[in-house]
């Protein structure tokens, strides 16, 4: 069921009260009604089982706890969006974001009402129902499948977490096996948007390799084509099992 943009639920997590009443400001101007804030990791996680937020807004620096840590922590809770806040701007740092849970990763000073249109753009996708007539709803490859309409993953039997981007870009490829992706067609055709780079992709697709792989680092799903990007090479391991 689609919700209204009034219906969705912002958690705002930032000590810094200036930036969560900025925030705050501009989704209520834009429509949104139900808007959550906490300044320490404690709160949040407690903000987190309250009220489900639909997507969590997450600075990096916070008094009890890092980010990043934090990140690890609610993606044991829920797979809602997290969009990074944070004057951390090197590759490595977000690097970091994106493989504790991350889905985006918005510097700081930013434009708010960028940081709007982020906050739209992930919740229209993680709320988006896959169409009938453009997708299969099932894909069973064996060792793993995946169901499109209920989200889940089941490796080997057992059922795993996987949070929104993850299921989007697994989904991509078991639509799209035996063919070179590139990591530019990927990021805009899973994530939407231009802005990332590579990192996000390459980091998404290790984090898929850890749940799917029986040796991450020797792929036999994912596969690595370099200089062109990736490969889902479904019907050969099919043929193995």
């Amino acid at each position: 069921m689609t919700l209204k943009l009034e219906e969705h639920k912002i958690l705002i997590i930032d000590d810094d009260q200036h930036i969560v009443d900025l925030l705050m400001t501009v989704f209520e101007k834009e429509g949104f009604q139900q808007l959550f804030m906490a300044t320490t990791g404690t709160e949040a996680l407690f903000m987190i089982t309250q009220n489900h937020p639909h997507i969590i807004l997450l600075d990096v620096m916070l008094p009890d706890i890092d980010g990043f840590t934090l990140c690890g922590k609610i993606r044991s809770e829920t797979d809602v969006p997290i969009l990074f806040l944070t004057a951390k701007i090197t590759d490595l740092d977000k690097l970091q974001g994106f493989s504790f849970g991350g889905d985006d990763y918005i510097t700081k000073p930013f434009n708010p009402l960028e940081v709007v249109a982020r906050v739209k753009a992930h919740l229209k996708r993680s709320m988006q129902i896959p169409s009938r007539h453009t997708r299969k709803q099932f894909y069973d490859h064996g060792a793993f499948n995946i169901d499109a309409n209920t989200g889940k993953l089941i490796v080997n039997g057992v059922r795993l977490e996987c949070p929104t981007q993850e299921l989007k870009l697994l989904l991509y490829f078991c639509e799209h096996p035996n063919k070179i992706l590139s990591k530019h067609q990927i990021y805009k055709d899973v994530w939407g948007e231009f802005y990332g780079g590579d990192s996000t992709v390459m980091v998404h697709v290790r984090r898929l390799r850890e749940k799917i792989e029986q040796d991450p680092s020797r792929p036999k799903w994912i596969k690595t084509v370099r200089g062109l990007g990736y490969i889902f090479e479904a019907d050969a391991n099919e043929d193995l099992l």
